[in-house]
Order: C-alpha cells, then structure tokens, then sequence
C-alpha cells in the first residue's frame, strides 16, 4: 500500500475532539452542557458552611419569604442578592414598568459579576420553575464554582394553590438525593421552625486537620 493510500482526511471539526457544544452537522442547535453531579442531601443546623467562592440558590414558596432569608442569614455585605433587592435599589430611578423589565437583567448580571470574580453569592430566586434555577447554575458552571440549593417550606402550610404542585416535586426530587442532574452539589430542605433556627450561612473552608 502507498503513502498515498494510507493518508486518511481528518475534517477540521473533528480534529480537536469531541465536545457537547459543538453543532451538529445537521444545523440543530448544540447539545447543552452537562452540568450534573453527584448531589448530598444536608440535614439542618443553625449554622451552614459553604466553600469560599460558591453560589448558594435559596427557593421556596412565597410566604417562606427567601429573600429576607437570605438577607438574615448571610452576614458578609454584598453577598446575598435577590430580585427584591435589585428593586428596591431601582425605585425612584427608574419607572414601575421598567423596574421589572430590568430587575432580572440586573440580578443576573450581579452574580455573574461575582462568580468571575471568584466570590461567594447566595441568590434568592422567585418563583419554583427550574428554569430560574437552572440559568444560575449553568452561570456558576461556566465559571467553574459549585453550586448549592437550600430549599424553604412554608411557614404553617401558607402554600398558594399554583405552588403546591412544583413545590412537592421539588421536595420528592431532594429527598431521593436527583437535584444532582440540575447541578447542585448539594441541597438542604428546611421547615418553618428549621429555617428560623439557621442563624448563619458563612463561606469559609473546613478546619485544618491536626
């Protein structure tokens, strides 16, 4: 066999190797990433320890109110983020209509501010559809930074008709340890009472072993 013979073509879209992202060669769009992981189910404490540089997403019904959760539980200025906020900075400078147009562009710009920067953010999410999540995660992914969940129930039951269903599914898909396929290297599901009794969430590394 000749030189010739034995020479193969190789397609420059095939010579780097293979990766999720590429487009297919019939013009669909690209795969989405993979950012699943193995997820470990936490059990409450009055204090949460996060590795430095994470995102932490806070979710749950209206009335478990996660914003101010948030705002209670993390002590370190400029980390805990939610659309409440961003609003609240926005009132008076912008109209009631622009508010809302801008809120989330804004939030979302925050954060991933932070995560290039390598620095801690908890966001509190409105809302139970895992597509607020999901582009949260998929940010934090993109940076490299793991991801956290921290799930509240509401206070005495107050749950609105069109939570209950999205807000149990979320509960079983904890509970059986799947939320790992959304990304989140871990979750935490905390009652009324629990959520009360979380004093801190802090970002700092486990103690040296002796």
């Amino acid at each position: 066999m000749t030189d010739e013979a034995r020479r193969v073509k190789i397609p420059a879209d095939e010579r780097t190797g293979w990766s999720s992202e590429r487009p297919r060669r019939d013009g669909a769009a690209p795969r989405p990433v993979d950012v699943s992981v193995r997820c470990r189910v936490l059990a409450p404490a009055n204090r949460m320890r996060y590795s430095p540089g994470s995102l932490v997403v806070v979710v749950g019904a209206a009335a478990s109110e996660p914003a101010r959760f948030a705002e209670r539980v993390v002590e370190e200025r400029g980390v805990a983020l939610s659309l409440r906020r961003v609003r609240a900075l926005l009132a008076g400078r912008a109209s009631g209509a622009d508010i809302e147009a801008r809120a989330e562009e804004l939030l979302f710009a925050a954060v991933a501010k932070r995560l290039a920067a390598n620095e801690s953010v908890v966001v509190a999410v409105d809302g139970l559809d895992g597509g607020h999540r999901e582009r949260y995660v998929r940010l934090a992914h993109g940076h490299r930074r793991p991801s956290h969940l921290i799930v509240l129930d509401a206070p005495g039951g107050r749950i609105l008709d069109e939570e209950r269903a999205p807000l149990n599914e979320l509960r079983r898909r904890l509970d059986a340890g799947e939320l790992g396929l959304e990304g989140f290297q871990t979750a935490l599901r905390l009652s009324a009472p629990a959520a009360a009794e979380l004093k801190r969430v802090v970002f700092q590394r486990p103690p040296a072993e002796d």
